[in-house]
Protein backbone atom coordinates (compact mmCIF):
# COMPACT_ATOMS: atom_id res chain seq x y z
CA UNK A 1 0.00 0.00 0.00
CA UNK A 2 1.13 3.53 -0.76
CA UNK A 3 2.16 5.50 2.32
CA UNK A 4 0.98 9.04 3.05
CA UNK A 5 -2.52 8.73 1.60
CA UNK A 6 -5.22 11.36 1.23
CA UNK A 7 -8.70 9.84 1.53
CA UNK A 8 -12.02 11.69 1.26
CA UNK A 9 -15.28 10.21 2.54
CA UNK A 10 -18.51 11.28 0.87
CA UNK A 11 -22.21 10.61 1.37
CA UNK A 12 -25.49 12.24 2.25
CA UNK A 13 -26.12 13.27 5.86
CA UNK A 14 -26.66 10.22 8.06
CA UNK A 15 -24.91 7.79 5.72
CA UNK A 16 -22.37 6.61 8.29
CA UNK A 17 -19.25 8.47 7.14
CA UNK A 18 -18.01 9.25 10.66
CA UNK A 19 -18.18 5.59 11.66
CA UNK A 20 -16.21 4.52 8.60
CA UNK A 21 -13.61 7.25 9.14
CA UNK A 22 -13.00 5.73 12.58
CA UNK A 23 -12.76 2.19 11.18
CA UNK A 24 -10.34 3.16 8.42
CA UNK A 25 -8.23 5.30 10.75
CA UNK A 26 -7.80 2.36 13.13
CA UNK A 27 -6.86 -0.03 10.33
CA UNK A 28 -4.34 2.40 8.87
CA UNK A 29 -2.74 3.00 12.27
CA UNK A 30 -2.40 -0.76 12.71
CA UNK A 31 -0.69 -0.83 9.32
CA UNK A 32 1.88 1.70 10.50
CA UNK A 33 0.42 4.97 9.23
CA UNK A 34 0.39 8.23 11.16
CA UNK A 35 -3.22 9.31 10.64
CA UNK A 36 -4.76 12.77 10.81
CA UNK A 37 -8.56 12.95 10.59
CA UNK A 38 -10.41 16.13 9.69
CA UNK A 39 -13.75 17.30 8.31
CA UNK A 40 -15.60 19.97 6.36
CA UNK A 41 -16.88 22.47 7.20
CA UNK A 42 -13.80 23.00 9.36
CA UNK A 43 -13.54 24.61 12.77
CA UNK A 44 -11.99 27.73 11.26
CA UNK A 45 -13.77 31.10 11.46
CA UNK A 46 -15.15 30.50 7.95
CA UNK A 47 -16.32 27.03 8.90
CA UNK A 48 -18.00 28.43 12.01
CA UNK A 49 -20.07 30.79 9.85
CA UNK A 50 -21.18 27.84 7.71
CA UNK A 51 -22.17 25.84 10.80
CA UNK A 52 -24.16 28.80 12.15
CA UNK A 53 -26.07 28.98 8.86
CA UNK A 54 -26.71 25.23 8.95
CA UNK A 55 -28.02 25.51 12.52
CA UNK A 56 -30.31 28.43 11.61
CA UNK A 57 -28.37 30.95 13.73
CA UNK A 58 -27.54 32.97 10.61
CA UNK A 59 -29.21 33.35 7.24
CA UNK A 60 -27.36 32.61 4.04
CA UNK A 61 -28.28 32.27 0.39
CA UNK A 62 -27.28 28.96 -1.23
CA UNK A 63 -24.81 30.86 -3.44
CA UNK A 64 -23.25 32.46 -0.38
CA UNK A 65 -22.94 29.07 1.30
CA UNK A 66 -21.27 27.63 -1.80
CA UNK A 67 -18.77 30.50 -1.80
CA UNK A 68 -18.04 30.06 1.90
CA UNK A 69 -17.27 26.39 1.30
CA UNK A 70 -14.82 27.33 -1.47
CA UNK A 71 -12.97 29.61 0.97
CA UNK A 72 -13.15 27.13 3.86
CA UNK A 73 -11.80 24.34 1.65
CA UNK A 74 -8.85 26.42 0.47
CA UNK A 75 -7.98 27.27 4.07
CA UNK A 76 -8.42 23.59 4.94
CA UNK A 77 -5.76 22.79 2.34
CA UNK A 78 -3.39 25.72 2.78
CA UNK A 79 -3.47 26.58 6.47
CA UNK A 80 0.18 26.63 7.59
CA UNK A 81 -0.58 25.21 11.04
CA UNK A 82 -2.93 22.29 10.43
CA UNK A 83 -3.79 22.38 6.73
CA UNK A 84 -4.08 19.14 4.76
CA UNK A 85 -1.03 19.92 2.61
CA UNK A 86 0.99 20.68 5.76
CA UNK A 87 -0.06 17.41 7.37
CA UNK A 88 0.81 15.40 4.25
CA UNK A 89 4.19 17.14 4.15
CA UNK A 90 4.74 16.07 7.77
CA UNK A 91 4.15 12.45 6.77
CA UNK A 92 0.57 11.94 7.90
CA UNK A 93 -2.07 9.98 6.03
CA UNK A 94 -5.05 12.37 5.99
CA UNK A 95 -8.70 11.29 6.07
CA UNK A 96 -11.35 13.96 5.57
CA UNK A 97 -15.07 13.65 6.20
CA UNK A 98 -16.23 15.57 3.08
CA UNK A 99 -14.26 17.31 0.35
CA UNK A 100 -15.21 18.95 -2.94
CA UNK A 101 -17.63 16.23 -4.12
CA UNK A 102 -19.85 17.31 -1.22
CA UNK A 103 -20.02 20.79 -2.76
CA UNK A 104 -20.76 19.34 -6.19
CA UNK A 105 -23.65 17.32 -4.76
CA UNK A 106 -25.15 19.70 -2.19
CA UNK A 107 -24.69 22.98 -4.05
CA UNK A 108 -25.29 21.47 -7.48
CA UNK A 109 -28.90 20.98 -6.39
CA UNK A 110 -29.38 24.75 -6.06
CA UNK A 111 -27.18 26.14 -8.86
CA UNK A 112 -25.23 25.13 -11.93
CA UNK A 113 -23.03 22.08 -11.31
CA UNK A 114 -20.60 23.53 -13.86
CA UNK A 115 -20.23 26.64 -11.70
CA UNK A 116 -19.66 24.63 -8.53
CA UNK A 117 -16.99 22.47 -10.18
CA UNK A 118 -15.25 25.53 -11.60
CA UNK A 119 -15.44 27.39 -8.26
CA UNK A 120 -13.66 24.46 -6.59
CA UNK A 121 -11.15 23.90 -9.38
CA UNK A 122 -8.26 25.46 -7.45
CA UNK A 123 -8.75 22.99 -4.60
CA UNK A 124 -8.94 20.12 -7.07
CA UNK A 125 -5.76 21.30 -8.80
CA UNK A 126 -3.96 21.62 -5.46
CA UNK A 127 -4.88 18.14 -4.23
CA UNK A 128 -7.04 15.31 -5.51
CA UNK A 129 -7.74 12.40 -3.15
CA UNK A 130 -6.01 9.08 -3.63
CA UNK A 131 -9.56 7.78 -3.22
CA UNK A 132 -13.03 9.33 -2.90
CA UNK A 133 -15.10 6.85 -0.89
CA UNK A 134 -18.85 7.27 -1.31
CA UNK A 135 -21.17 5.50 1.12
CA UNK A 136 -24.45 5.08 -0.73
CA UNK A 137 -27.51 5.03 1.49
CA UNK A 138 -31.28 5.42 0.95
CA UNK A 139 -32.31 8.91 2.12
CA UNK A 140 -35.25 7.49 4.09
CA UNK A 141 -32.92 5.48 6.33
CA UNK A 142 -30.60 8.47 6.73
CA UNK A 143 -33.47 10.71 7.80
CA UNK A 144 -34.51 8.15 10.42
CA UNK A 145 -30.98 8.16 11.80
CA UNK A 146 -30.79 11.96 11.83
CA UNK A 147 -34.13 12.31 13.62
CA UNK A 148 -33.11 10.09 16.54
CA UNK A 149 -31.77 12.01 19.50
CA UNK A 150 -31.83 15.37 17.72
CA UNK A 151 -33.88 18.39 18.76
CA UNK A 152 -33.60 20.01 15.33
CA UNK A 153 -32.35 19.25 11.84
CA UNK A 154 -29.81 21.26 9.87
CA UNK A 155 -30.51 23.28 6.74
CA UNK A 156 -30.03 20.53 4.15
CA UNK A 157 -31.46 17.68 6.21
CA UNK A 158 -34.82 17.07 4.51
CA UNK A 159 -35.90 13.98 2.62
CA UNK A 160 -36.51 16.00 -0.55
CA UNK A 161 -33.08 17.60 -0.47
CA UNK A 162 -31.22 14.39 0.35
CA UNK A 163 -32.90 12.62 -2.57
CA UNK A 164 -31.73 15.41 -4.87
CA UNK A 165 -28.24 15.42 -3.38
CA UNK A 166 -27.93 11.67 -3.89
CA UNK A 167 -28.80 12.21 -7.55
CA UNK A 168 -26.21 14.99 -7.88
CA UNK A 169 -23.53 12.76 -6.38
CA UNK A 170 -24.29 10.21 -9.09
CA UNK A 171 -24.18 12.90 -11.78
CA UNK A 172 -20.88 14.30 -10.53
CA UNK A 173 -19.26 10.88 -10.23
CA UNK A 174 -20.32 10.00 -13.75
CA UNK A 175 -19.01 13.29 -15.12
CA UNK A 176 -15.63 13.04 -13.38
CA UNK A 177 -15.05 9.28 -13.44
CA UNK A 178 -12.08 9.66 -15.80
CA UNK A 179 -10.23 12.19 -13.63
CA UNK A 180 -11.10 11.07 -10.09
CA UNK A 181 -10.57 7.83 -8.18
CA UNK A 182 -13.99 6.89 -6.83
CA UNK A 183 -15.11 3.89 -4.79
CA UNK A 184 -18.83 3.45 -4.15
CA UNK A 185 -19.96 1.09 -1.40
CA UNK A 186 -23.42 0.01 -0.23
CA UNK A 187 -23.92 1.67 3.16
CA UNK A 188 -27.07 -0.27 4.01
CA UNK A 189 -25.11 -3.11 5.64
CA UNK A 190 -23.33 -3.86 8.89
CA UNK A 191 -20.59 -1.26 9.51
CA UNK A 192 -17.96 -4.00 9.76
CA UNK A 193 -18.79 -5.30 6.27
CA UNK A 194 -18.58 -1.81 4.80
CA UNK A 195 -15.25 -1.23 6.58
CA UNK A 196 -13.83 -4.47 5.20
CA UNK A 197 -14.78 -3.52 1.63
CA UNK A 198 -13.21 -0.08 2.04
CA UNK A 199 -10.03 -1.58 3.49
CA UNK A 200 -9.75 -4.00 0.57
CA UNK A 201 -9.98 -1.08 -1.86
CA UNK A 202 -7.52 1.13 0.05
CA UNK A 203 -5.02 -1.72 0.32
CA UNK A 204 -4.63 -1.74 -3.47
CA UNK A 205 -3.57 1.91 -3.74
CA UNK A 206 -0.04 2.15 -5.05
Amino acid sequence: MKKNLFIAFEGIDGSGKSTQVEHLSAKLKNAGHQVYTTCEPTNSPIGSIIRDIFNHKLEGDHRTIAGLFVADRLDHLLNKTNGILKKLEEGFTVITDRYYFSSYAYHGVHMSLDWVIEANSLSADLLRPDMNIYIDMPPEICMNRLSKGRNSLELYETIENLNQVRGKYSEAFNRLKNTEKIFITDGNRLPELIANDIWAEISHIR
